[in-house]
């Protein structure tokens, strides 16, 4: 770490040191709302909603707070955990052994004080494999006896998405591995990307197409890895074809693999490579830290030579057993480190200076720009965080101003080009109101620096946005209800009177309701209402299209379900028009959604904190809505992977009545607000169950069960569904995925059962399976 880093280390290491207790719970929520936000965007969404260097700059803040405040780190802290809990785009993959994420250096002097401490704990000797950190997707390929049977998305490092119908379409990844004497079982780490010639060609395939343009090839690869076959027509499928054909793997790791013929990480990329799968031809093993920084400061200077886009180097102890001796922590292992080079710069115009609203009420000021290429991508906003960021980075409306890509993805302002004012330039007043719903913006408490709009339940931008929430992959997952129909639903031009004044009518909604609806298009990031290519805003009637002939006054059916408008009826002036087959769509899937698990409910109230990993235990512990209302603030906090900061903001949240009102009416349209057949708080049936005192852990794929329904089945019966293996475990149910908890189980000799067994167990109780007699 070079001096000025150093220091502020310091500062900020004295600063946080002098937090009382309170203080330090108060700013680790703050530092895990900004994280995990995000993350969940980043991973679930294909969305970037700050730069590397902010991110990297929160996770150093609360990493520095635990250490000097051990007791306000939760078991579900961002420091313990990797990525963002898979959606349900695509079935849940567990992958055998964790997908971890890796640390980050950014200078040379970083980079050098971690193989000091590498060559400290293991001694001389150590060789640095050197790769390029490619911009893209990381995959996982599970082959079994040479064949491809998965292939995952990260998800959150236990549980991915399983896109491998998907990946059959992508160039250069095997099915069946080339060569003889393959494992019985192995797991291949790569990632998937766009060369920089590909991603250009599929921009102006999608242009032709009619279809939008991709912003960077990383989300255009996410996007198109992550894409379903279900309901598209044959136009669709063709361009899903051919984004799926140009993408690219290179391999950089295995998972899973027991006991590999080899001793080095790069004799691994000869094996696997003499498989048939892509490995890297930048990679080198270098025999000192001094030639691993030239390796760096080689393609620093050369990055743009390279067919791919990449944000730095990843240099890993060539030695595989070492591996094992300098281990690694929750989040990523100690043998490896990403060096990620600092972003491109250029000069814009700053135009104008506005104030966008988002769903937790907070006010951001984004930077309007003249538009720049930059790192690839044309840029015209960027974020300025809020009034004190403005101030400190010293912009004037009507300055040059010098923006860059943070990590190439996220556009950041870095300051002005002072010599370049002319006097016309002025200063941003950060406004007293909320744009959209007048309000009079302020803290949410003392000594905060972002202003909140604390009209949560009518400021038009926060119902949008928790509207939106609602619908994606993270929350009740409803296909139809995202960027553009939750602006519909809640801030259209037309009617006057939105169909949605908060999220509690959502499921009350009905066809006539979403029929006259004309809409702004607001970008997702900002707020602000999109431009079309004339410059006008983007206005559209997203629920309703243009008749294309007479129904002569047929009657609706079955196979055509659009309702016959009567001119002379409620829908005056609308006779041309009948509902969208996106209309009956939305109606259909929140009918479906009133049935989804009972923690996506919980995920889906925006309560402050509570993500997928606090919803998933509340909703295991309590199994409903009402039980967990009724909870005390002890009972919440005691939850594992709960803790009081959270319990704090479910009480505060619950003591709200139009919160209340929102779990009142879904509950009254028909929403599954509890998890059937679960006898209660603690999981422990108030008459006994067939697993009453039973602990099991449940890995991998268990045939007829879902990973919750697995859950589910063990609560129901009475059991406790632990999520780790330990010498309380019962039974470990493993099915194909299993990875080390299967080996803990396996080692400590508990019984290991599959899907079979599972079922007679859960339904019959131990004593059906014999040999049995209590832990």
């Amino acid at each position: 770490m070079n001096d000025a880093s150093s220091a502020s280390a310091m500062s900020d290491d004295a600063e946080l040191a002098r937090l009382d207790l309170d203080d330090a719970r108060a700013e680790a929520a703050r530092l895990t709302d900004l994280i995990v936000d995000a993350r969940d965007a980043y991973y679930g969404r294909d969305e970037v909603l700050v730069d590397d260097a902010t991110y990297d700059g929160w996770m150093q803040r609360l990493e520095a707070l635990e250490r000097l405040h051990p007791e306000v780190q939760g078991q579900d802290s961002p420091t313990l955990s990797v990525g963002a809990a898979s959606g349900t785009l695509f079935a849940p993959v567990e992958h055998a052994e964790r997908m971890l994420s890796l640390d980050n250096v950014f200078s040379e002097d970083e980079f050098r004080a971690w193989a000091a401490r590498v060559q400290r704990d293991v001694g001389a000797g150590v060789h640095y494999l050197c790769e390029l950190k490619i911009d893209g997707l990381a995959l996982s390929l599970r082959y079994e006896h040479g064949r491809l049977v998965s292939a995952a998305t990260r998800g959150d490092g236990r549980v991915g998405e399983d896109v491998t119908e998907n990946v059959r379409d992508v160039a250069g990844i095997p099915l069946t591995l080339a060569g003889s004497g393959h494992p019985g079982l192995v797991e291949v780490r790569g990632e998937v990307f766009f060369t920089v010639a590909d991603f250009q060609s599929l921009n102006a395939y999608q242009e032709s197409m009619g279809d939008r343009l991709f912003a960077n090839p990383r989300n255009a690869a996410s996007g198109s890895l992550r894409q379903k076959r279900e309901g598209k027509n044959e136009r669709q499928l063709e361009a899903m074809h051919e984004r799926l054909s140009r993408l690219r793997l290179t391999v950089h790791g295995i998972g899973a693999w027991p006991n590999p013929p080899v001793a080095t990480q790069s004799e691994v990329y000869g094996l696997l490579e003499s498989w048939g799968l892509p490995v890297s031809r930048y990679f080198t093993v270098a025999e000192s830290v001094d030639a691993a920084a030239d390796y760096i400061r080689h393609y620093g200077e050369h990055r743009h030579d390279v067919e791919h886009e990449i944000d730095g180097v990843v240099v890993k102890v060539d030695e595989l057993a070492l591996h094992d001796e300098l281990g690694a922590t929750s989040r990523a292992p100690r043998w490896a480190i990403a060096y990620k080079y600092p972003p491109e710069q250029v000069n814009t115009k700053l135009l104008d200076i506005v104030v966008s609203v988002g769903r937790t009420g907070r006010a951001t000021p984004f930077a309007v720009m003249e538009p720049a290429r930059v790192a690839g991508s044309v840029v015209r906003q960027a974020t300025l965080h809020n009034q004190d960021v403005v101030k400190a980075k010293g912009v004037l409306i009507g300055d040059t101003i010098v923006i860059r890509k943070a990590g190439d993805v996220i556009p950041e302002v870095l300051g002005p080009v002072v010599e370049l004012r002319d006097g016309s330039e002025r200063a941003f007043v950060m406004p007293a109101n909320c744009p959209e719903c007048g309000s009079p913006l302020a803290p949410a408490k003392e000594g905060d620096i972002d202003l909140r709009c604390p009209n949560t339940r009518s400021c038009p931008a926060q119902v949008r946005g928790r509207v939106e929430h609602i619908g994606s992959r993270g929350a009740l997952d409803i296909e139809g209800l995202g960027e553009v129909s939750a602006a519909a639903l809640t801030h259209p031009l037309r009617p006057e009177v939105p169909p949605l004044v908060t999220e509690a009518g959502l499921f009350d909604l009905r066809a006539e309701d979403l029929f006259p609806i004309d809409v702004e298009v607001r970008d997702a990031e900002t707020g602000l209402v999109r431009l079309d290519a004339d410059g006008e805003p983007d206005a559209r009637s997203p629920f309703r299209r243009q008749r294309k002939a007479p129904l002569e006054g047929r009657a609706p059916t079955a196979s055509r379900p659009d309702p016959v408008f009567d001119p002379d009826g409620p829908f005056d002036g609308d006779a041309d028009f009948i509902l969208s087959a996106a209309a009956h769509e939305l109606l259909e899937n929140l009918e479906r959604a009133k049935t989804k698990e009972l923690w996506r409910f919980f995920v889906a109230l925006s309560i402050r904190h509570v993500g997928p990993v606090a919803a998933r235990a509340l909703a295991q512990w309590f199994g409903s809505i009402d039980a967990i209302r009724a909870a005390s603030r002890e009972e919440l906090a005691a939850v594992e992977g709960v803790g009081p900061i959270i319990a704090d903001a479910i009480i505060d949240w619950f003591e709200v009545d139009w919160h209340v009102e929102i779990v009142d009416r879904w509950a009254a349209a028909g929403a599954q607000l509890a998890t059937p057949g679960h006898p209660g708080p603690g999981a422990a049936p108030a008459s006994g169950g067939v697993l009453e005192g039973v602990t099991i852990v449940a890995t991998g794929t268990l045939e007829g069960y879902t990973r919750e329904g697995a859950q589910e089945a063990i609560i129901a019966a009475g059991g406790k569904a632990a999520s780790s293996v330990s010498k309380k475990t019962d039974f470990v149910a493993a099915g194909p995925g299993a990875g080390s908890k299967l080996a803990k189980a396996e080692e400590l000799g508990i019984r290991i059962i599959d899907a079979a067994q599972f079922r007679v167990l859960v339904e019959q109780g131990p004593a059906a399976l014999g040999e049995w007699s209590g832990a």
